[in-house]
């Protein structure tokens, strides 16, 4: 047996195990899992909300510790926020992955919602409060209503938009509060009327 693993496995640092597996000890990477298996799949479970996904990222925080492990360096952070952050940052990656694929605002959902035709499912949603919403939507301009559609029904962000539609942040911002401004003030128009 090694000299190392002599002392107790809760006694070795974590730094040190590190520097075991860096160097292809195995006994040391399996010290390093056992010590860290819950934390990396807690955190993972946490962000992702799904044991089979949180599974998938935990044993992929642990191949990418594992193969990172010669260029750890303690002066940058501990080896615990090394350790989470990458499996924080593989979890967003995998919600990301995981996420519905963008839509292109001309698909047939964009196009049933500037259409005046009636569709059969859709009685119990005709009102005339969806009318007026249709009819300021159709009256804004091509950028404003692509921006509020992406945003409204899509859930995208501004800085989603903004890649998306290939244009500055704010630019994406302000498309968004002035289209929304826009309908809210044709619609409170509408029902005035």
């Amino acid at each position: 047996m090694n000299r190392r693993w002599s002392r107790g496995e809760d006694d070795i640092s974590d730094e040190l195990l590190l520097s075991g597996m860096a160097v292809g000890d195995d006994r040391a990477g399996l010290v390093f899992v056992r010590r860290y298996q819950r934390r990396l799949f807690g955190l993972a479970l946490g962000i992702v909300g799904d044991t089979g996904l949180a599974e998938d990222v935990a044993q992929e925080a642990f191949m990418r510790i594992f193969r990172h492990a010669p260029v750890f360096d303690a002066r940058r952070g501990s080896v615990a926020t090394w350790t989470l952050t990458i499996t924080r940052n593989l979890a967003i990656d995998a919600l990301r992955v995981r996420r519905a694929v963008p839509t292109d605002p001309q698909d047939r959902v964009f196009q049933e919602l500037m259409s005046n035709r009636r569709q059969p499912d859709d009685a119990a949603l005709t009102s005339d409060a969806v009318g007026r919403a249709k009819a300021a939507l159709a009256g804004l301009p091509i950028e404003q209503r692509r921006a509020v559609v992406l945003a409204a029904m899509y859930g995208r962000t501004a800085a989603e938009i903004a890649a998306e539609e290939a244009i500055p942040l704010g630019t994406a911002k302000s498309r968004i509060r002035l289209g929304m401004a826009k309908l809210r003030e044709a619609v409170v128009i509408a029902e005035a009327l």
